[in-house]
């Protein structure tokens, strides 16, 4: 490794022939450059030179939809463009006396660094906002008794597929890197009558640039703010294992690495039947992730449906948050609102009446026991 251009002098030749006989107008390195290499490179080569980071942001850039987003984007871009400044040609050394600079002796390389520096912290303020109102929606949330599903996963697992699967919700699911960028939260109701909210978040990928965790730290907070991760695996990927490993690190970085998980193994209708045992594709992903490694995992192809079911009852079983408890309820006959809510949001087993009591057998969440009030239950 050469610390001008970081592949060596023999290399960038035999680059710059591939460059001549195939016309490429820009190269791509998958691996971070220092400024330094990229203008060294740039002036040998005379093309136009791409990091990995810079790659990653101008695919963010193109799928940039809301109001927020775009503000991510762009805080990341400009935080990776400030130190390469330096050095970009005579017009980044200019002396500049014009409305907004320092005065006549300033350098528009000076001016540009300041003008970067205060477009940067005018983005700081305003993602801010942004993370003030995520918190606030996050208490309305946490004042009704709905816990927080957020899919999380490797980027091309299925995610949004899923997402669109489980809740009719529409959202772009396109075979591109990170084409869900803006979290989406939609209503889920389980097999138990629990209704749930569940979140489609941005996908992960290896050695996610620090700029990007940082940049997209109020989107991401919403997956360490759940009440359990579903963790979308692509059980066809020959990477699977190492996917799984950066998508725990990344969710490490944020805070998330002790949230309850599911492991949602992905493209089953697209495995060998030879290859689909459920348990023996969980401890191979997870060997070597320490408390994680007893996570449950379920098989499920989110393009045709199956196993949406089994999922949706694991959910139901490992959720921790608001536990369903069956108990009888003793119901005047005549309290129809209340018997309402029992079949709205509970899961009846029995019902029967006694004089002028109706009385119910059910799994109930816990929250939906507390709301009653003053009608008897006990547990069974």
């Amino acid at each position: 490794m050469e610390a001008a251009t970081l592949i060596g002098s023999g290399k960038v030749r035999e680059l710059a022939a591939s460059i001549a006989s195939s016309g490429a107008s820009a190269v791509i390195f998958d691996r971070d450059l220092t400024p330094t290499q990229q203008r060294n490179l740039e002036k040998e080569l005379d093309v136009k030179i791409l990091d990995r980071t810079q790659l990653i942001l101008d695919i963010f850039a193109s799928r940039a939809r809301t109001r927020e987003g775009r503000l991510q984007v762009e805080l990341a871009q400009l935080n990776y463009m400030l130190p390469r400044l330096t050095g970009r040609g005579v017009e980044m050394s200019r002396l500049g006396g014009g409305i907004g600079t320092r005065g006549p002796g300033e350098t528009q390389l000076e001016t540009d660094r300041r003008r970067i520096a205060r477009r940067i912290k005018k983005i700081d303020e305003e993602l801010e906002g942004v993370r003030a109102g995520r918190a606030l929606h996050r208490r309305k949330r946490s004042a009704v008794p709905l816990p927080v599903l957020s899919l999380a996963g490797y980027t091309n697992a299925g995610k949004s597929t899923l997402f669109n699967r489980l809740t009719r919700a529409g959202v772009l699911a396109d075979a591109k890197m990170f084409a869900t960028l803006d979290p989406t939260i939609r209503l889920l109701p389980l097999p138990s009558r629990r209704r749930v909210l569940v979140g489609d978040t941005v996908g992960f990928i290896r050695n996610l640039p620090t700029t990007l965790v940082k940049a997209f730290r109020a989107t991401l907070e919403e997956v360490a703010e759940a009440s359990l991760i579903l963790h979308v695996v692509d059980a066809t990927s020959p990477q699977a294992r190492e996917q799984t490993a950066h998508v725990l690190e990344v969710l490490s970085e944020i805070g998330a690495a002790h949230t309850p998980q599911l492991l949602v193994l992905n493209k089953m209708d697209l495995l060998p039947p030879c290859t689909q045992d459920i348990e023996s594709l969980r401890r191979s992903l997870l060997s070597g992730a320490g408390h994680l490694q007893e996570t449950a995992a379920v098989g499920v192809s989110a393009l045709t449906g199956e196993g949406t079911g089994e999922l949706l009852r694991k959910i139901d079983e490992v959720l921790p948050f608001d536990p369903l408890v069956r108990a009888e309820f003793h119901l005047r006959a005549g309290d129809g609102a209340t018997i309402h809510l029992q079949h709205e949001f509970a899961r009846v087993i029995g019902t029967r009446y006694d004089g002028d009591q109706c009385v119910i057998e059910a799994e109930a969440p816990q929250s939906l026991a507390d709301r009653l009030g003053g009608v008897k239950w006990h547990r069974l």
